[in-house]
């Protein structure tokens, strides 16, 4: 299953975003930041991480919903985005 054009921009994007926030941790730890600075960012890297993970399989549960027998066929079975699914939540 191939992703649409917009969510692989869409997951781009948001990838970009990420590295800009690890990289933002690396220079937290350089200049001694505190602990709660630290937990924040990782948690909204965090955060981010997780939302990249629900756009995909967003993106495969509504390919399966629109052409299941396609789906099916290339080893997307709505069962294995179930589990996908399962694996973020």
């Amino acid at each position: 299953m191939q992703l649409p054009d917009e969510v692989v921009q869409d997951v781009r994007n948001r990838l970009h975003r990420v590295g800009g926030q690890v990289r933002a941790l690396e220079r937290m730890l350089d200049e001694g930041r505190e602990c709660r600075d630290l937990v924040g960012q990782v948690s909204a890297a965090t955060k981010a991480l997780e939302q990249i993970g629900f756009r995909v399989v967003a993106a495969g549960l509504q390919y399966c919903a629109e052409n299941p027998e396609e789906a099916e066929a290339s080893g997307y079975p709505m069962e294995t985005m179930r589990r996908m699914f399962m694996k973020l939540a």
